[in-house]
């Protein structure tokens, strides 16, 4: 499913191994996962529900910065964010945004740079790998 630049893919895993899953296949891409952002322990800790939501923040800086060098406010997208939530009905979710709606978004042009296509297929990946597909 894509969504204006929102692509969302189900998992066959429950949240936490798919995250766990989807850093490790960014690690064995050869990226580096910069941070991992747990909402629902956020929510936990002010009081509030919510159901499965991490964040994971990664990327790759010979990929990132010829593209920030093009045009600087890209650096609000970058590095690339992956989330993996569990929806109402308990399954498992990994959304990201396309890279190369988020060029579009920064007006960088029509034609897409090698970083993109790199990052778009790397995303895939690590997103199929992640959610137990091929």
């Amino acid at each position: 499913m894509a969504t204006d630049g929102l692509i969302t893919i189900s998992s066959a895993f429950g949240p936490t191994e798919t995250a766990d899953r989807l850093a490790a296949a960014v690690t064995a891409k050869g990226m580096t996962v910069f941070a991992r952002i747990d909402h629902a322990a956020g929510a936990a800790a002010a009081g509030l529900s919510l159901r499965p939501t991490e964040v994971l923040i990664f990327g790759n800086a010979k990929a990132g910065t010829p593209l920030m060098e093009a045009v600087q406010t890209l650096g609000i997208d970058l590095p690339l964010k992956a989330l993996v939530w569990q929806d109402a009905a308990g399954k498992t979710q990994i959304s990201w945004n396309d890279p190369a709606w988020l060029v579009r978004r920064h007006g960088l042009g029509a034609e897409l740079p090698p970083q993109v296509t790199a990052m778009t297929g790397a995303l895939v990946a690590v997103t199929k790998a992640a959610a137990g597909g091929s």
